[in-house]
């Protein structure tokens, strides 16, 4: 059966023999998705008609990001009615959660920024310190919500999910990076005695 520009994919792959065309299918539309988003927001950041603070570019990355979310979820794991009932609910709660813990990294990527070149060791230290804890805290995040997922869900469909998951993290970091002055600018200073 070939897919129609009609036949949702879902449908179509159920009905597919070729597990690698049905995989490249999924991918393609993930692959678009995510390129349309990393588009978009390059977009809303130079339609304003001036150079976006970090601030603002922040902002607008991670309410795009949280937005699409759901839709790059959706495409990447093709629920059944039943998976997706069992599924959506807890993730509202942990992406509730997850956020908050994002708040506390957007608060140190702000302090470097405003703090950069003229950095001291011990600020340094500082926010590394507490770029540790928010990443500590996450890891923790995930492993509680892996459970809560998998009450309700196979292993290895919480496992695909935190796979998606991951992907779109390093995509939303690599952005929030790339808007970042380099470390490698900064100097270190001794401290007066």
């Amino acid at each position: 059966m070939k897919p129609s520009k009609l036949a949702p994919l879902g449908q179509w792959m159920t009905h597919n023999a070729s597990g690698i065309a049905a995989q490249r299918l999924v991918r393609m539309p993930l692959l678009v998705t995510i390129t349309f988003v990393i588009l978009a927001l390059s977009s809303l950041c130079g339609a304003q008609g001036q150079e976006p603070t970090l601030s603002s570019a922040i902002e607008v990355a991670r309410a795009g990001m949280q937005a699409d979310r759901a839709t790059i979820i959706t495409a990447a794991m093709n629920f059944s009615d039943k998976e997706a009932a069992a599924f959506w609910p807890i993730y509202r709660q942990y992406e509730y959660e997850r956020s908050k813990l994002d708040d506390g990294r957007v608060v140190v990527i702000k302090e470097y920024t405003q703090k950069y070149p003229a950095l001291t060791d011990a600020e340094a230290k500082s926010m590394a310190e507490r770029m540790f804890e928010c990443d500590s805290r996450q890891i923790a995040l995930k492993k509680e919500y892996f459970k809560k997922f998998n009450k309700v869900l196979p292993a290895l469909t919480v496992t695909k999910f935190f796979q998606v998951e991951r992907r779109i993290d390093l995509l939303m970091d690599m952005n929030v990076e790339a808007s970042l002055p380099p470390l490698t600018q900064a100097q270190y200073v001794e401290p007066a005695k």
